[in-house]
């Protein structure tokens, strides 16, 4: 029997006065802009693995604030099936000084018509569709995310 599973990731749509914090990253199929994600970590929550890939990412702690969508997705150039939890954040401080993951050439802020703009350019059709759902959909309070651990 072949084991197949999904790669659970986690990703933050942060936003602060009209622009979105993303990540311009070295790729495998070259320079891409993503929000800061990644994946889930043995014996972490959710939660947990959001506010560490964005700060590991960007440098930024942030404040999660809702679940913007639970996304699907298998990527067309490796095949892998993704699902990708979203959470939309707010920026509380940020480190300047912070020495950003392997491959992160830089965190910037842009517009929603500079992301537009990227085109291609984003790592995932997921990175634009969130944004603008995360703009026209209300967030589930993050409660809906139920991160049970039962104790060691």
């Amino acid at each position: 029997m072949n084991d197949w599973y999904a790669h659970v990731t986690v990703a933050t749509v942060i936003e602060n006065n009209g622009k979105f914090l993303l990540v311009h990253e070295q790729t495998d199929n070259g320079e891409k802009y993503n929000q800061p994600a990644g994946h889930l970590e043995p014996n972490e929550t959710l939660f947990e693995a959001a506010l560490r890939e964005t700060k590991e990412e960007t440098g930024w702690n942030v404040e999660l604030t809702g679940l913007v969508r639970i996304n699907q997705y298998t990527a067309p150039s490796n095949g892998v099936t993704y699902l990708r939890v979203t959470f939309s954040a707010r920026p509380l401080a940020h480190n300047a000084d912070a020495k950003l993951d392997a491959g992160i050439i830089e965190a910037k802020w842009f517009s929603l018509e500079e992301i537009k703009q990227l085109g291609n350019k984003l790592r995932s059709p997921l990175v634009l569709s969130d944004i603008e759902f995360n703009l026209t959909q209300p967030k589930l309070p993050l409660n809906y995310v139920n991160c049970y651990q039962p104790s060691k």
